[in-house]
């Protein structure tokens, strides 16, 4: 990989480099304000939260929780803010049905299934096994259609809700149980196991609060058009209006899902979603924190001790978002292709999530931004075809990395165009 230095602009408190390549941009903080200082400070941090593995952020401690296990994070950017025992893997009781949703959601997406589609209940739904509360009471023979279903399984755990759709979206329950396991291995759930669609006690269904955590942030950032689901207070059929059991819907206003579960063997669960605004103007946004709180003794405690972790969250730590989607970092030379530039840049909005008052702390220390690609850079190129990498280091020590991509796609170009960039980028390699 051939390397390039260039040198860099600052500009509307934003990071333009003026070319691509490896980069290495000096930041100094002399005679400068502490909002230019935050924003230097907010891209030189970023990275660290939207490579996909989230790294814990250390900040004051965090309260120790009656619970068995325990994770919070950050939803916008990743960032892992609490942990304890997050790999510990517990039964998650009815959290199961997070997955039994995005599987139910995958199949609507693919049209597979769709949410108008009546669903004759079978005896097996009818039979499914649970607390005689947590059904829909559904009757064997009638039809109840898939958004019913759904509505039923997520605002009071319905197992016989759940089991219908099982059976309606992959024909049988262990078919269906397959692909949740399949998502598992897709998602990197390494501690998670199902064996059924419900929660039932089984010693191979099991998860983690690091892994319910990652779970959650999918079926938010997969899925945004089904999360009003989760936030759903009552439902009623058959006659039977019941609420949903997630008693920080009623005491957090900011709380806006997600599900809970219970079992005598684990304890009392929940994963919970939350938001908050957050910043000004064109960078004012909802802040979200995904807490994962397993085996409290209590729905009492259960709550309280969700409530804490989320107050520690937003108390203890600063999101800022530095890019939205799409934004260009540069535009490099591409080679052999039906265009001479290409924009690079980043394909999602990125957030950058430090400990409260860190900012100001770094403002003093100096900060470094390389970009590495690939050199020649050669057509054809996919639109968000990853084209290489941003690195950040502060204070001379490594922070994370993103991924740049090509923000357009770049078809092969000509026959002469491809034969004279060939004898171009021979020439250049053979003089060095």
């Amino acid at each position: 990989m051939r390397r390039v230095n260039h040198g860099e602009t600052l500009r509307s408190n934003r990071l333009r480099p003026r070319s691509f390549g490896f980069v290495i941009l000096p930041f100094g903080i002399t005679s400068i304000t502490l909002t230019l200082i935050i924003s230097r400070l907010a891209v030189c941090l970023f990275i660290a939260l939207l490579s996909g593995t989230t790294s814990l952020v250390v900040a004051q401690p965090a309260p120790m929780l009656a619970a068995r296990a325990w994770m919070l994070v950050d939803g916008m950017s990743g960032a892992r803010l609490a942990a304890f025992e997050p790999t510990a893997r517990l039964e998650p009781a009815s959290l199961t049905k997070l997955m039994t949703a995005y599987v139910v959601f995958s199949a609507l997406n693919e049209n597979r299934i769709a949410l108008s589609d009546t669903v004759t209940v079978s005896p097996a739904a009818f039979a499914a096994p649970g607390k005689a509360a947590a059904r829909m009471y559904l009757e064997p023979g009638l039809e109840v259609s898939v958004d019913q279903l759904l509505r039923g399984m997520l605002t009071v755990s319905a197992s016989d809700a759940a089991v219908a759709l099982a059976e309606h979206s992959a024909g049988t329950v262990d078919a269906f149980v397959e692909r949740m396991n399949a998502e598992v291995r897709r998602l990197g759930m390494a501690n998670t196991h199902f064996s059924n669609a419900t929660g039932q006690s089984d010693a191979q269904n099991y998860s983690s609060a690091e892994d319910l955590a990652i779970l959650a942030r999918r079926l938010l950032t997969d899925f945004p058009q089904h999360a009003s689901l989760f936030a759903q207070r009552e439902f009623a059929y058959n006659n039977v209006s019941q609420t949903n059991r997630n008693r920080l819907l009623w005491t957090d206003s900011h709380v806006d899902g997600m599900k809970t579960g219970q079992l005598s063997a684990s304890g009392w669960s929940v994963v919970a979603t939350t938001a908050r605004a957050q910043g000004e103007g064109e960078h004012a946004f909802q802040r979200r924190l995904i807490a994962v709180v397993l085996g409290a003794a209590s729905d009492a405690s259960r709550t309280q001790e969700t409530l804490r972790l989320i107050n520690y969250g937003y108390a203890a730590f600063d999101t800022v978002q530095v890019y939205r989607r799409g934004h260009v970092l540069a535009k490099p030379v591409i080679w052999k292709g039906d265009r001479g530039v290409v924009p690079v840049g980043v394909d999602r909005d990125v957030y950058v999530t430090v400990p409260s008052g860190e900012l100001r702390r770094l403002g003093s220390e100096p900060l470094k931004s390389l970009i590495e690609r690939p050199d020649p850079l050669v057509a054809p190129l996919q639109q968000g075809e990853t084209v290489g990498r941003m690195i950040i280091s502060a204070g001379g020590r490594h922070v994370a990395e993103v991924p740049v991509v090509a923000l357009e796609k770049v078809e092969s170009g000509g026959l002469l165009r491809r034969a004279y960039d060939a004898i171009v980028l021979w020439w250049r390699k053979r003089n060095g």
